[in-house]
């Protein structure tokens, strides 16, 4: 009877500790929000700093361009 309730009890406490695993459904939905806010500010900063460089590259063009028609005109 022993090995019995023994086997019992720990068939209970394993399964109590495979169900206890694991985020709570709003601790799932938290981490989605923050996944999401970690991703949106990923894709804006990859934004500005794409276009931080096609500015950086026409401004360079622009003056690259113009420099020639200065030292034409001394």
């Amino acid at each position: 009877m022993k090995k019995v309730l023994s086997i019992i009890a720990l068939s209970a406490l394993a399964t109590s500790m495979f169900v206890a695993c694991g985020p709570s459904e709003a601790e799932k939905k938290k981490l989605e929000e923050d996944a999401k806010r970690v991703a949106d500010s990923l894709a804006t900063a990859i934004q500005n700093s794409i276009q931080t460089a096609v500015d950086t590259a026409a401004k360079a063009a622009t003056d690259t361009a113009a420099a020639p028609a200065k030292e034409e005109k001394k």
